[in-house]
């Protein structure tokens, strides 16, 4: 029993760790896919009030509730997209095993 003990205690010590000199590559690839994703934000709010504007101006309510639920769709992925990875921090940790 005190071997299963110590052989978990020494497996719960284990942090991952990213190989030497891929911390550069890996940080901008991430700074390109956050800065994607801000791109697609704005894009989907545009789009969105274009299509409640076209919506209007050619007479076709069904667009314009398309519009203005696009809209909300885009804010509520926003706030996720700011609440979620603070909520996966809090439960998983610093993601030592």
């Amino acid at each position: 029993m005190d071997v299963m003990t110590a052989t978990a205690t020494t497996v719960m010590a284990v942090c991952p760790k990213a190989p030497p000199g891929a911390v550069g590559p890996t940080d901008e690839i991430t700074s390109y896919v956050l800065w994607g994703v801000v791109v697609l934000f704005g894009l989907g709010i545009i789009i969105a009030i274009g299509v409640i504007i076209a919506g209007r101006v050619f007479s076709l309510p069904h667009a314009s509730k398309v519009g203005v639920i696009s809209v909300v769709v885009v804010f509520a992925c926003a706030i996720a997209y700011l609440v979620l990875p603070g909520m996966l921090n809090g439960i998983l940790g610093k993601g030592c095993i």
